[in-house]
């Protein structure tokens, strides 16, 4: 919820009709969803579909996360992204602490996939794109051209 608060402030400084960062950073209902198909593939052992997807910095999946769960109305995304949070949030609190490191024999290109390996990704991505929402703002707010 911090996290949510701090990119609200954030969000404040750019306008939805024209700044990159809104479409591309803020569309993370769509992540959250595909974290709990994930997590539920992982636990049928099962590879998550998402992987289908792989390329340099996930670019195609994001872009195309992206262009199917933008929202218009900022505060319609933001309520969206505090929704499907609470869910993921909600499904992790189901499953037993020793199944998050448990290995259900889920590979990707010899990658062992498992809950707690998922949600370790998930939360480097978050950061680096946090780090970058706020360098943007940095920037914008001492009017550099170009944002």
């Amino acid at each position: 919820m911090t996290e949510v608060l701090q990119l609200d402030k954030i969000a404040a400084q750019f306008s939805p009709e024209r700044d990159v960062a809104t479409g591309k950073w803020f569309g993370k209902p769509c992540l959250k969803a595909r974290g709990m198909k994930a997590v539920q593939a992982v636990r049928a052992a099962r590879v998550p579909a998402f992987y289908a997807h792989h390329d340099p910095d996930w670019r195609t999946l994001n872009a195309r996360l992206v262009a199917e769960h933008k929202r218009d109305d900022f505060a319609d995304l933001l309520a969206s992204v505090e929704d499907s949070h609470r869910q993921l949030i909600d499904l992790l609190g189901t499953i037993p602490a020793e199944e998050f490191d448990q290995d259900y024999g889920v590979r990707f290109k010899g990658y062992k996939v498992t809950i707690a390996r998922l949600l370790l990704s998930e939360t480097k991505d978050e950061r680096k794109h946090h780090g970058q929402i706020q360098a943007f703002a940095r920037r914008r707010s001492k009017g550099v051209p170009g944002l």
